[in-house]
C-alpha cells in the first residue's frame, strides 16, 4: 500500500482507528498505543485532525476498554481461575494475597498502571476480579485515561510544531514503530524460554 493511501486512510478514519486502536489495546490485543498517540500529536500539529475530538475518542476508548475488562474480570474471573487456576500456580491462598494486595494498591496501580504496559491490560481484569467498587474504578481508569493520553498527544503536537515531518513520512514512521515493537515481543518471547 502507498504511503499517501495509508496517511489518506488515517486522516479520514482517524478518529474511530484511535477509539479502536486503544480499546482494543486496553483489553488485552498488544499494539503500541504510546506511538499512536504520539503520532495523533503531530497530525493535530499539522491541524490533520482535531485536538478535542482526538482526545474525545482516545479517552473513551481506553475508558470503555478498561469497563469491558473490569466486566469481564468480574463476571467470569474468579470463576475461571478457581477452576483452571491450579494450571497456572494460582491456588486459594494466592488469591487471597493478590486480593489484599491488589485492593490497597488499586488507587494507584489503576490510574498511573497506564504507563506500564501489561499493568494497563490486567488492572482492569484484578479490579474486576477482587471486586473492586465500580464508581471508584471507573473515575480513576477516567482519570488515569485523560492523563495518560493528554501527556502523549502533546508531546506530539509540541514535537510536531517545532519539528518538521513531512506527513507522507508518518505512515512509514508508524510502520517502523510497528516493527520494532513486535521485534521487542518477539526477543522478549525468545529469552523466557
Amino acid at each position: 500500500m502507498e504511503a499517501n493511501s495509508v496517511l489518506t486512510y488515517i486522516q479520514s478514519h482517524g478518529y474511530i482507528v484511535l477509539f479502536l486502536s486503544l480499546f482494543f489495546g486496553i483489553v488485552g490485543i498488544p499494539a503500541p498505543e504510546e506511538s499512536l498517540l504520539f503520532f495523533v500529536g503531530i497530525f493535530i500539529s499539522h491541524a490533520q485532525l482535531h485536538l478535542f475530538k482526538s482526545l474525545f475518542f482516545a479517552i473513551s476508548g481506553a475508558t470503555i476498554g478498561m469497563v469491558v475488562a473490569y466486566v469481564a474480570g468480574y463476571t467470569f474471573g474468579s470463576p475461571l481461575l478457581f477452576k483452571y487456576g491450579h494450571y497456572i500456580g494460582f491456588h486459594r491462598r494466592r488469591y487471597r494475597y493478590v486480593y489484599r494486595h491488589f485492593r490497597k494498591r488499586a488507587f494507584l496501580l489503576i490510574p498511573f498502571g497506564y504507563f506500564v504496559p501489561g499493568i494497563r491490560q490486567l488492572s482492569p481484569y484484578m479490579a474486576g476480579v477482587v471486586r473492586f467498587p465500580f464508581l471508584p474504578f471507573l473515575f480513576l481508569s477516567f482519570l488515569g485515561a485523560s492523563f495518560w493520553i493528554c501527556l502523549f498527544i502533546f508531546v506530539g503536537k509540541f514535537l510536531g510544531e517545532r519539528i518538521h515531518i513531512p506527513l507522507h513520512v508518518l505512515p512509514w514512521i508508524t510502520l517502523l514503530f510497528f516493527s520494532l515493537f513486535f521485534i521487542a515481543l518477539y526477543v522478549k518471547n525468545r529469552k523466557q524460554k
